[in-house]
């Protein structure tokens, strides 16, 4: 394993420039609004005539704009017959789309959460009735949506968040065999300290612990200081994301480690609680959160050495 110290090479210059390069094309709301439609259409490719039309906009103010941004080589020209039609580059669809989707984020159809909870209602079925994940699926999702601020991947998330919360109930009540210890993270955010715990202690215990994260007041999305700190050790985040915290997750843990929430956790009999003193990366340079990483690293060899497991690398 790399020392813990170590500092990654900084970002190449190229492609440092191609990143300036593609904010400066698309830095113009007019823009963003183009690619936004063009990406929507069914063909995924639009005329300068009809985008003109629904943006109420000339048709030389909109050929300025393709042309621009077929410049930079986010959009292609392409003509069938006497009509020119724009779409976006092939390689650069999902650059574009990955910008694009805090703008173009649309709320979840009710029929997305029926597809949900059917589909969980499958997986649990003989231990919750459909009732109860239903439930427990359109609260998920209230919470993302309204408590955590999420707005990307939203149905897949409330999928991801929802099932949790149901295996940790069935944990709790006795419903599920308890096959490995489990160990619940709790940080404000659950963006920086309780997401370098976890990822940290999965990596090291692998399937051999039960990991949980949550924040009592839940930030929209992990840091990216955060993900580049546990990249340099070669550890993922594995696609977590800040989720609130429930009643059913503290009870479903054996561990319960909080770090700077106060007391927003409820304690039960029976569970092990510990507080971690650790600075907030919120805010933080990259070399302080890897300070507070290398802490994090050294409280979680600790932690694995109390439940009685050895560190797995």
């Amino acid at each position: 394993m790399p020392s813990l110290g170590d500092s990654p090479a900084s970002l190449d210059r190229d492609a440092a420039e191609q990143i300036a390069r593609t904010l400066k094309a698309m830095a113009d709301p007019t823009r963003i609004q183009l690619l936004s439609l063009i990406l929507d259409r069914t063909d995924g490719r639009a005329p300068v005539g009809q985008l003109a039309a629904e943006l109420r906009l000339s048709q030389p103010t909109v050929s300025h704009h393709v042309r621009v941004m077929a410049e930079e080589g986010l959009l292609e020209r392409s003509q069938d017959g006497r009509l020119v039609w724009y779409s976006v580059s092939p390689d650069r669809v999902d650059e574009v789309s990955e910008l694009l989707n805090p703008v173009s984020s649309a709320p979840t159809a009710p029929r997305v959460l029926e597809r949900i909870a059917s589909d969980l209602a499958l997986q649990f079925r003989g231990i919750f009735s459909a009732e109860t994940v239903d439930r427990y699926v359109r609260e998920s999702y209230e919470l993302l949506a309204r408590g955590a601020r999420i707005t990307r991947y939203l149905p897949s998330l409330t999928g991801r968040f929802a099932a949790d919360r149901l295996r940790a109930l069935a944990r709790a009540e006795g419903l599920l065999p308890h096959e490995a210890p489990e160990v619940l993270f709790v940080c404000v955010q659950n963006a920086g300290r309780s997401q370098l715990a976890a990822a940290i202690l999965r990596s090291l215990a692998g399937d051999r612990v039960r990991v949980r994260t949550a924040g009592s007041a839940p930030a929209e999305a992990v840091s990216p200081r955060v993900v580049a700190a546990l990249d340099e050790i070669g550890v993922p985040l594995a696609g977590e994301f800040p989720k609130p915290l429930t009643d059913e997750v503290v009870r479903a843990a054996d561990y319960v480690v909080t770090m700077g929430c106060g007391d927003a956790c409820p304690v039960y009999d029976g569970r092990r609680y510990l507080d971690w003193e650790l600075e907030d990366p919120s805010g933080l340079s990259l070399n302080g959160v890897r300070a507070v990483r290398d802490n994090v690293d050294r409280l979680v060899r600790e932690l694995l050495e109390q439940i009685d497991l050895p560190p797995g690398r």
